[in-house]
């Protein structure tokens, strides 16, 4: 890959699968305190740049960047001169002039990929409003790491509750790419794409990848070993928000919902959470959530993907 703005980048199944492997092994490493992949980027500088608000992503882009050996710089679109109006692609010029890599979240995809035609150095998705791959990637990590293989994660059933949003995108390529199990449920209204739908009909059909879409959250976590939700209102519906609480209300994953499910079914959300709408407190804290867990493997795949662009 020279960048990673949306998962289709990647390529092929095969090439997924070795993400995961080496992101599982760089943590095997970290944890056991070996080098690993310590040093590998020193003298590089990292770009994360923020043009909407971001926890999760920032700090393990700037961990990761740090545990390489790199420099990270933190760039806040209130700090930068794409507030006062310079054009995407002045900006990308420039930066090409003074970093090796950027992570660029941003609201619109076509803003990014603006970013990555006038670029010199790889560019990595940290989210848009169509897809945010990183998310993903560290998802599918957790899910194989608690799974033991990607083989068993192919014979198990992952249900996607919630907004057909950028994760979503991300996430069902990712299955259809992967010879994955995955339906997801939502209203109509906010079901998958059908352009996305599209491209993965005709993924799934070369990995054999069971991709399903229903509007009955109960139907989807039926046998389900992985149940996965989101919020409803995504950054930049915010104007939505009370018509999607109404839309969606059938969709909160809680115990009584959660008992459709295979006995030992893992839950998982990208967070931030609303506690209370698309999930509840029981259930996000409870014996079945590995929420945290993935929030951690966030910064092993990341080290993973600065790796693989700056091959």
């Amino acid at each position: 890959m020279k960048h990673l703005l949306s998962i289709l980048d990647i390529g092929s199944g095969v090439a997924v699968e070795a993400l995961i492997e080496s992101s599982l092994k760089l943590k095997r490493d970290t944890l056991a305190g070996r080098k690993g992949a310590r040093g590998q980027l020193s003298g590089k500088t990292v770009g994360i740049i923020m043009e909407k608000p971001s926890t999760r992503t920032t700090v393990s882009f700037a961990v990761a960047a740090h545990q390489l050996g790199a420099f990270p710089l933190i760039l806040s679109s209130s700090d930068m001169q794409r507030k006062r109006g310079e054009t995407v692609a002045d900006t990308a010029r420039t930066l090409s002039r003074y970093l090796d890599v950027v992570a660029f979240r941003t609201f619109a995809h076509s803003d990014i990929e603006v970013f990555a035609r006038n670029s010199d150095i790889p560019v990595i998705n940290a989210l848009t409003d169509r897809e945010h791959p990183c998310q993903a990637l560290g998802d599918l990590l957790t899910i194989v790491e608690k799974k033991k293989s990607l083989e068993n994660v192919r014979r198990t059933k992952i249900a996607f509750i919630g907004d057909g949003n950028n994760v979503l995108v991300s996430w069902i390529y990712l299955a259809a790419m992967s010879g994955l199990d995955f339906t997801h449920a939502a209203p109509r209204r906010y079901s998958a794409p059908r352009e996305v739908r599209k491209k993965v009909a005709a993924l799934a059909r070369a990995s054999g990848a069971k991709i399903t879409y229903t509007e009955s959250a109960s139907d989807a976590l039926k046998g389900a070993g992985v149940i996965y939700t989101d919020v409803w209102t995504s950054m930049g519906d915010e104007a939505e928000a009370a018509e999607r609480q109404d839309a969606f209300r059938s969709y909160q994953v809680n115990s009584k919902l959660l008992e459709a499910a295979a006995d030992d079914a893992i839950v998982m959300h990208c967070l931030p959470a609303r506690r209370g709408e698309e999930i509840t407190d029981d259930v996000i804290d409870g014996r079945h959530s590995i929420v945290f867990d993935q929030a951690e493997n966030r910064l092993h795949i990341q080290k993973t993907i600065l790796l693989e662009v700056l091959k």
